[in-house]
């Protein structure tokens, strides 16, 4: 709602087959930049640049992990580690990993990704509520057939890699 009262055009969100064709395209005005555009250091367009500046905000790490569209996009890749990924938590992990990054993890990062996706598994074993919530957000539906707190245990992991800091900023 932030362009409510500035911008005359509202946007209208597609459901079904159409929802997210429009992930590409979005309103520009010179006077309202997107906000989220505006959050990972998008130009205001208002001067040319060579280059665009590069941070790393809090605020970024709040879109990245809350955001409608992050949460499926993690829930995406959850699946895909699932289905994917091999069938033992070490092997999803170590191939979400490289997904996401283009490398392998090493021995600490595993230990660290293994050790979580274990604490997050239980929490939602006991809180099932909590996990299908998180694999309800947005319109895409969870797929039938994957238990919802192994789901939301490997969509909360995949959160995280689609969060880090070497995913998100360019070297």
């Amino acid at each position: 709602g932030l362009w409510k009262e500035i911008a005359s055009d509202q946007y209208t969100q597609d459901h079904g087959s159409r929802l997210y064709r429009r992930s590409m395209y979005t309103f520009w005005k010179r006077t309202v930049p997107p906000p989220t555009m505006t959050t990972f250091d998008a130009t205001s367009r208002e001067l040319c640049v060579m280059n665009r500046s590069q941070t790393n905000t809090p605020l970024q790490a709040l879109a990245l992990l809350n955001d409608v569209t992050y949460v499926e996009a993690a829930r995406g890749l959850a699946t895909r580690m699932i289905r994917e990924g091999g069938t033992r938590p070490a092997e999803r992990l170590r191939w979400g990993f490289q997904v996401v990054l283009a490398r392998v993890p090493g021995a600490t990062e595993q230990s660290v990704l293994l050790s979580r996706y274990r604490q997050v598994l239980e929490y939602y074993k006991q809180h099932r509520k909590e996990a299908t919530r998180l694999i309800s957000v947005g319109e895409s539906t969870a797929p039938k057939g994957i238990d919802d707190a192994q789901l939301a245990a490997y969509t909360v992991l995949a959160s995280l890699l689609l969060n880090l800091d070497e995913t998100v900023m360019r070297e």
